[in-house]
């Protein structure tokens, strides 16, 4: 038959398949989203560290499903299993998936051998926030943290991970950079590999 379609006709909701759907958030959304996020764990606490703990402690969730989701998606189900390989992994892959584009920066601490370094110039959640004088230092990079700490624990990298603003000469925003310091057993556990 000319003009026949050859649509599949599924007798009930529950058995159309899934799309991927859409794959980006509105910016305006997620700042929406975001901010009743840190308007409400404000509430819940009395000083800027508790809240910036309960801000990591959200982001370390979203970090356990990304990695989740980016093994089945970009891998095939394969983890990375060396330091230099979750840190390019978090670098580039993640970075791209949750904020569109690559991390600024990678780089390796000089004073010590376990630290390395994710920069950013204008990191998304600090984009839209303005501090008010009496929260002095609190980032919201700490959110960021969390999700890169979830990464590297269920990958089986422990690290404590911490979000700091760094200045910048010329810049009327200070940049944000991720502080991650590996556990001992991380850095044995490399050496061992070789």
């Amino acid at each position: 038959m000319i003009g026949a379609s050859k649509i599949k006709q599924y007798s009930n909701v529950l058995e159309k398949p899934l799309s991927k759907g859409k794959q980006e958030v509105s910016l305006s959304a997620f700042a929406f989203l975001f901010s009743e996020l840190v308007q409400y764990n404000q509430t819940q606490v009395d000083n800027i560290a508790e809240l910036e703990r309960r801000l990591e402690d959200a982001g370390y969730a979203v970090g356990a499903r990304c990695l989740e989701l980016l093994c089945h998606r970009e891998k095939g189900n394969r983890r990375e299993t060396r330091l230099l390989g979750i840190l390019s992994f978090v670098h580039s892959t993640v970075w791209k998936v949750l904020f569109g584009k690559v991390a600024d920066s990678l780089e390796k601490g000089t004073e010590h051998e376990d630290e390395y370094m994710i920069s950013e110039k204008e990191l998304l959640v600090n984009r839209f926030i303005s501090i008010p004088k009496d929260m002095g230092t609190f980032n919201c990079g700490a959110f960021v943290a969390g999700i890169v700490r979830g990464v590297l624990d269920s990958a089986g990298f422990p690290a404590v991970v911490t979000a700091h603003f760094v200045p910048m000469e010329g810049q009327q925003r200070p940049r944000t950079t991720i502080l991650i310091k590996f556990a001992e057993e991380v850095l044995r556990r490399e050496a061992r590999l070789g």
